[in-house]
C-alpha cells in the first residue's frame, strides 16, 4: 500500500465526497439486512396461520382468517419491496459520490501527470519511449482510479456489512451461522487465486495488444516505404503472426474467467445445502421455525459478493500499487532546469559562449568540447559543419533545452540559469531540423507561439517565409487543416511554415537549425533574401551543412566533432583555403550553386 499513500492527498481534497459514501453505504445496508428479518417473520407467519387455518375453515371462520392473512402477507410484501427500492435508491447515491469522486481524482491525477511531462526536460523524452509516457497517463492512471473507485467502494461495502450481518446471523443462531459459513473463506481464497491468474494474462494481453498497436501505427506511418519497397505481404504476415499471438493469449484469458461464475456458483450452492441440511436437523428438533433456514440463505446470499470481491479488490489493490509505483517513478524525476533568480526582462541579443562543453547524459557521447564564440545584439552567426558535428546541441543549449556540461553561456552578460526559463524561450524563434506540425488548420500552426492570433502578423509571417503563394493556393486557404505532423504539406512547404511559426512571434533571438535543407537554391534563397529584413534587427543564428545558407553571416564557425576548426566571415574563410573553402567547393560542383 505504500506506493498508494501519495493518494491521500487527493482522497482528504474530496472527503466530503468520500464521507457521504461511506455514510450512504451505511445506509443502504440497513435495508439489505431488515428484508431478510422481514422474510423469516413472514414465512413463520406463513407456517403459523396455515397450522391455525384448518382448524377455523372447520369452526365456519375460515373466510375471516383467510383475508386477515393475506393482508398480513401483502404488507410483509409492501415492506420488502420498499426495502428494495430504498436500498436501490442508496446504492444510486454511493455511486454518485464514491464513483464520482474517482472520476474527479482520475482528471487530476492526469493532468498533474500531464502538466510534469512538459516540465521535465528533454533528456528525459530521449530516455523514456512516446509509447511509455502514454501508458503512464492512461493506462495505468485507470488501474490506480480503479482502486480509488470500485475498491475503495467495494472495501467500504465489506467493512460494514460483513459484521453487520455476522452480528445478525449470531444473534439469531451462533451454531447455524458457524456451519452456514464455513465454504466463504474457501471462496474468497479461491477467489483470490483465480484473479491473479486473470490479472497475470491480462498484463500479457495488454503487452501483446501494446506491441501490436507499435507495430500498426509503425506500418501505417511508413506505409510509402512499405508501397517503395513492395513489402505489403510480409508486413501482412508479421502482423498475422503478432495478432496469433493475441488470439491465443486472449483464449487463455477466456478459459480462466470461464471458472470464475462457476466457483462462486458452486460454493455458494454448498453454503446453502449445509444451511438447509443444518438447519433443517434444527427445525426437526424444534430449536428454530423454518423462517430462520429462509433468513439465513438470504444472509449466505447478502455475504457472497462481499466476499467473492475481497479477492477482487486485492487484486485491484495489488494492480493499482505497481501502477502507481511507475507513476511515482515519473512524479519523482525531478526537473534540473530551474531558473535561480527568475529574472523577467526584454533580451538585447548579446550572446557569449565560453568553453562551452557538453557530453549527452543518455549516450555519453561527448558533442561539444571547449567551444567558444560570441555574437553582438543584431549580427548573424553561422555555423556550418557535417552531420554529428555539434551544430543542433549549440541551438539546444541556447534554448536551455539542456545545461552544459562545463562552461558558460551568456545572453546580455547574464547566465542562462538566471533567467526564468518559459520568459527566455519565449523571446527565441526557433526553427528546429526536424519540423513537427500539428493536426491543425495552417494558421493556427503559424500563430502557436503567439498568445493571441493576428491574421495580419500571420499573413506577413508566411509572406516573409516564402509559403504564402502556396497557402493561398489551397482551397481553404490559412484554414486548410493539415494532416497528422503536416503530412498535407511536402517537406519545403513544411520547412517554411515553422520558419513562418518562428518569425511570427518576432523573436529577439532567432535560430534556424539547418531548416533550409529540404528547399531547393532558388526557394533557399528567396527565403534567406526575406530573412534579411527580419534578421536585422535581430541576433540570428544560422546552423546549416550548406554554405548557402551561412554566407549571409557576419561571422561564421566551422565545427568538426564538436571543435571549432576555422572561424571568419565568408570572403575570410574562402581566402584561407580550408575546410569551410573545400566545403563551397564541392557544393557548387554538387549542383547546388552558392550567389556570391
Amino acid at each position: 500500500m505504500k506506493p498508494l499513500w501519495r493518494l491521500n492527498k487527493y482522497l482528504y481534497k474530496y472527503k466530503g465526497l468520500l464521507l457521504l459514501g461511506i455514510g450512504f453505504t451505511v445506509i443502504s445496508n440497513v435495508f439489505v439486512i431488515i428484508p431478510a428479518q422481514l422474510v423469516r417473520i413472514a414465512i413463520d407467519y406463513v407456517v403459523e396461520s396455515f397450522a391455525l387455518y384448518r382448524p377455523l375453515m372447520n369452526g365456519g371462520l375460515g373466510e375471516a382468517a383467510r383475508d386477515n392473512f393475506l393482508q398480513y402477507v401483502l404488507v410483509f410484501g409492501l415492506l420488502i419491496l420498499a426495502m428494495a427500492l430504498l436500498r436501490g435508491f442508496f446504492l444510486f447515491l454511493i455511486r454518485q459520490t464514491i464513483i464520482i469522486m474517482s472520476r474527479r481524482i482520475e482528471y487530476d491525477m492526469k493532468n498533474e501527470l500531464f502538466d510534469h511531462y512538459q516540465n521535465l526536460p528533454l533528456s528525459f523524452y530521449r530516455k523514456n519511449s512516446t509509447g511509455d509516457l502514454m501508458a503512464r497517463i492512461s493506462e495505468d492512471v485507470s488501474r490506480v482510479r480503479m482502486y480509488l473507485g470500485p475498491a475503495i467502494m467495494y472495501g467500504i461495502n465489506l467493512l460494514v456489512l460483513f459484521p453487520l450481518v455476522i452480528f445478525y446471523m449470531v444473534s439469531v443462531n451462533p451454531e447455524l451461522t458457524l456451519y452456514s459459513l464455513l465454504p466463504l473463506p474457501v471462496l474468497s481464497l479461491s477467489i483470490y487465486f483465480v484473479n491473479n491468474l486473470i490479472n497475470e494474462r491480462s498484463e500479457k494481453i495488454q503487452r501483446s495488444l501494446s506491441g501490436l498497436s507499435t507495430y500498426v501505427q509503425e506500418a501505417f506511418s511508413g506505409i510509402r516505404v512499405l508501397k517503395a519497397f513492395v513489402r505489403e505481404e510480409d508486413s501482412s504476415r508479421a502482423f498475422a503472426e503478432a495478432s496469433e499471438e493475441y488470439k491465443e493469449k486472449s483464449i487463455s484469458l477466456t478459459k480462466v474467467n470461464a471458472l470464475f461464475f462457476p466457483l462462486i456458483m458452486a460454493l455458494v450452492g454448498i453454503s446453502t445445502i449445509i444451511t438447509v441440511y443444518i438447519g433443517g436437523l434444527q427445525v426437526i428438533e424444534g430449536q428454530i421455525g423454518y423462517g430462520v433456514i429462509a433468513e439465513f440463505i438470504l444472509y449466505v446470499n447478502i455475504l457472497t459478493w462481499p466476499v467473492t470481491s475481497l479477492g477482487w479488490v486485492t487484486s485491484i489493490v495489488q494492480r493499482a500499487a505497481a501502477s502507481q509505483t511507475r507513476i511515482n517513478e515519473f512524479l519523482d524525476v525531478k526537473n534540473e532546469m530551474i531558473s535561480t533568480e527568475k529574472i523577467k526582462t526584454e533580451l538585447e541579443g548579446n550572446i557569449e559562449v565560453k568553453d562551452l562543453t557538453f557530453v549527452y547524459p543518455d549516450s555519453g557521447i561527448k558533442a561539444l568540447d571547449s567551444i567558444s564564440f560570441q555574437i553582438k545584439s543584431g549580427q548573424t552567426l553561422g555555423i556550418i559543419g557535417t552531420t554529428g558535428s555539434g551544430k543542433s546541441t549549440i541551438a539546444n543549449l541556447l534554448m536551455r533545452m539542456y545545461d552544459p556540461s562545463s562552461g558558460v553561456i551568456k545572453i546580455d552578460g547574464r547566465e542562462l540559469p538566471r533567467y526564468e526559463v518559459a520568459g527566455l524561450r519565449r523571446q527565441i524563434g526557433f526553427v528546429p531540423q526536424d519540423v513537427f506540425l500539428f493536426s491543425d488548420t495552417i494558421a493556427n500552426n503559424i500563430a502557436f507561439g503567439l498568445d493571441q492570433a493576428d491574421p495580419e502578423l500571420i499573413e506577413k509571417a508566411a509572406k516573409d517565409a516564402d509559403v504564402y503563394q502556396n497557402i493561398v493556393d489551397f482551397p481553404k486557404g490559412f484554414e486548410t487543416l493539415l494532416g497528422e505532423r503536416g503530412i498535407t504539406l511536402s517537406g519545403g512547404q513544411k520547412q517554411r511554415v515553422s520558419i513562418a511559426r518562428a518569425i511570427a512571434k518576432e523573436p529577439k533571438i532567432l535560430i534556424l537549425d539547418d531548416c533550409l535543407s529540404a528547399v531547393d537554391t532558388k526557394t533557399e534563397n528567396a527565403i534567406l533574401s526575406a530573412l534579411k529584413s527580419i534578421m536585422k534587427d535581430r541576433t540570428s543564428v544560422i546552423i546549416s551543412h550548406r554554405v548557402s545558407s551561412a554566407k549571409l553571416a557576419d561571422h561564421i564557425i566551422v565545427l568538426h566533432d564538436g571543435k571549432i576548426i576555422e572561424r571568419g566571415n565568408h570572403d575570410f574563410l574562402m581566402e584561407q583555403k580550408g575546410v569551410y573553402a573545400e566545403l563551397y567547393e564541392k557544393q557548387t560542383q554538387a549542383g547546388e550553386p552558392v550567389d556570391s
